[in-house]
C-alpha cells in the first residue's frame, strides 16, 4: 500500500492506495466499448455529407460549438445576412448567416448537434 497526502480546494486528505496485481489490471486496460462507438460517429458525418449536396452554396460553421437553434426551414427564401442557424460557443450565441440571397435547399444539422469549424450546416440555391 502507498500513502499520499492530497490537497483539494484547501482541504488536506490522507489517502492510502492499495496496489493490485496484474490479473486485476488486465480487464480494465482493454475495454471493448470504445471501438464500437467510433463507427457510429463516422457514419453520422457521411449521412450529412450526402445531404450537403442539395444546394450549390454551402453555409459553414465559422467556429466549433453546439447548434443552439435552427432559424430557417428548407424552401425558405432568405436574404444575405439572414440567420440560418445559431451556434453556441464559449457561452455566446453566434448567428450563422446567409452569404447571399437565395433559397434554403437543406438543413444538415439539428439543435443540440456538436459541429466543428468548417462543418456544413446548410445549403442554399
Amino acid at each position: 500500500m502507498k500513502s499520499y497526502t492530497i490537497t483539494v480546494n484547501g482541504n488536506v486528505y490522507d489517502v492510502t492506495v492499495e496496489e493490485t496485481g496484474a490479473e486485476n489490471a488486465a480487464p480494465a486496460a482493454a475495454p471493448k466499448a470504445a471501438p464500437k462507438a467510433a463507427p457510429k460517429a463516422a457514419a453520422a458525418p457521411a449521412k450529412k455529407a450526402a445531404s450537403a449536396g442539395a444546394g450549390s452554396i454551402q453555409v459553414k460553421a465559422s467556429v466549433p460549438g453546439k447548434v443552439y437553434e435552427v432559424n430557417a426551414k428548407v424552401g425558405q427564401k432568405v436574404k444575405a445576412g439572414d440567420a440560418i442557424v445559431t451556434l453556441e460557443a464559449m457561452k455566446m450565441e453566434i448567428p450563422v448567416v446567409a452569404p447571399q440571397d437565395g433559397t434554403v435547399a437543406s438543413i444538415d444539422v439539428a439543435a443540440g448537434d456538436a459541429v466543428e469549424n468548417g462543418s456544413v450546416l446548410a445549403t442554399m440555391n
